[in-house]
């Protein structure tokens, strides 16, 4: 039987998000009616995937990690990675009140995918490289499963809800 794994499902989801950002930079800024749809599509897969890691990646890394990419402990992986995922999504949200195509709009869009890049190169060296050494095979399919349908079943969407990092951690050790 194949496995998947919930880390290669992470790197594959940031690999769309870089890819959907590119898109992004590469269109004519005139091109509104192509720039708003793609724009809104990115900021709910954002969200998609953060309320997806915190409810099938995050707590069990919580469970098995030791710590990676020079952070002490899981906790404090976790910890770090909520905070990003409340600051993409105060960036995201700092998008909306601008037109799409203008330079406020623009360079909203450019603050969203800095703080977007930056958790994902520290989650790929942090939290992901702790679960491959630390999650077994099976662990690690099981929450792929859960992951993908997750993404699968909100495909249109969830409601962005910023998270108390402390809280997190604690409520999910």
């Amino acid at each position: 039987m194949h496995r998947m794994d919930i880390t290669q499902l992470i790197l594959d989801d940031h690999q769309e998000q870089r890819r959907l950002f590119a898109v992004l930079e590469q269109i004519d800024r005139g091109r509104t009616e192509a720039l708003g749809p793609i724009w809104d599509r990115l900021a709910d897969f954002l969200e998609i995937h953060a309320e997806a890691e915190e409810r099938h990646f995050y707590p069990t890394l919580l469970k098995v990690g030791t710590g990676a990419g020079g952070r002490s402990s899981a906790d404090a992986e976790t910890e770090h990675a909520i905070k990003d995922h409340n600051e993409i999504r105060q960036a995201v949200a700092a998008v909306a009140p601008h037109a799409v195509g203008s330079d406020a709009w623009y360079a909203a869009v450019a603050a969203a995918n800095k703080a977007n890049s930056d958790h994902m190169a520290e989650e790929e060296r942090e939290g992901l490289a702790d679960f491959r050494d630390n999650a077994d095979l099976q662990a690690r399919h099981e929450l792929a499963v859960a992951f993908a349908t997750f993404e699968a079943v909100h495909y249109q969407g969830v409601r962005a809800v910023d998270k108390d990092p402390k809280a997190y951690v604690e409520a999910n050790k």
